[in-house]
């Protein structure tokens, strides 16, 4: 009830102000679970995403955000998860996927924290561990001209045009139950930060050093078979009938 009154009750101002715009919406499904998975550039990515989803999204946050009374409530009942970063945090892992047995949607920044320059940064593999531990579609989220309105130590948002974009599902179910398979978590993760550069193209590009890191080592982890290691990744694509 809390998360429905402030959505769209923040949401009439949020438009005014922020002309939120959103491409390919139709892709989330309406029903059943899925994780979207977006690149993260400003605090308000929190608030300007569940703007434009019909559907209710659950996120992590991280820990520091729950240790006062008011931001303890507010971010609970915004549907919040707390997550001790840099700590592998299994407690929040297990709660997220927890959510998506449930059949709900659940919100991931793969990169972990907001990034200082706008550029989209190597993600971290609990996106591809929970993607295989549930079954779950990945949605690839790409979000456009919150950096502007708001980028990292910015405390007020300013006006901005707001474009929210979101990419092909990712379906990785043929390799549920594989989510402790460390090769195939980095190249399901490395693929997921190539298609949120995608949808974010040409605002928000790779950070040079991890470009070179996938020039130099992960190319063949999404481009071609592993024999042995990563067998039939990636994932070929399921004719219709």
């Amino acid at each position: 009830m809390f998360y429905e009154l402030c959505k769209y009750t923040l949401w009439v101002p949020v438009k005014i102000l922020w002309g939120m715009n959103h491409k390919n919406r139709d892709r989330i499904p309406d029903k059943g679970p899925a994780i979207l998975a977006s690149n993260h550039v400003s605090f308000s990515d929190h608030f300007f995403l569940p703007g434009v989803v019909k559907r209710r999204i659950t996120f992590v946050a991280k820990a520091e955000y729950f240790e006062k009374p008011f931001s303890r409530f507010f971010f609970s009942n915004w549907g919040q998860i707390p997550i001790k970063r840099g700590k592998g945090d299994t407690g929040a892992l297990a709660a997220a996927q927890e959510v998506l047995e449930q059949g709900d949607l659940f919100g991931i920044y793969p990169e972990g924290t907001r990034s200082v320059d706008g550029s989209i940064h190597k993600g971290k593999t609990g996106v591809a561990r929970l993607a295989l531990m549930t079954g779950a579609p990945i949605i690839p989220v790409g979000m456009l001209g919150t950096f502007e309105a708001q980028p990292k130590y910015q405390k007020i948002p300013k006006p901005y045009p707001i474009l929210i974009k979101f990419g092909k599902p990712l379906d990785y179910s043929i390799y549920k139950g594989q989510h402790e398979n460390r090769e195939l978590t980095r190249a399901i993760t490395d693929q997921i930060m190539l298609e949120i550069e995608a949808v974010t193209r040409p605002r928000h590009l790779l950070d040079p050093e991890y470009r070179k890191d996938l020039d130099k080592h992960g190319i063949k982890r999404y481009n071609r078979k592993r024999k042995g290691e990563i067998p039939g990744f990636p994932p070929k694509k399921r004719k219709k009938k």
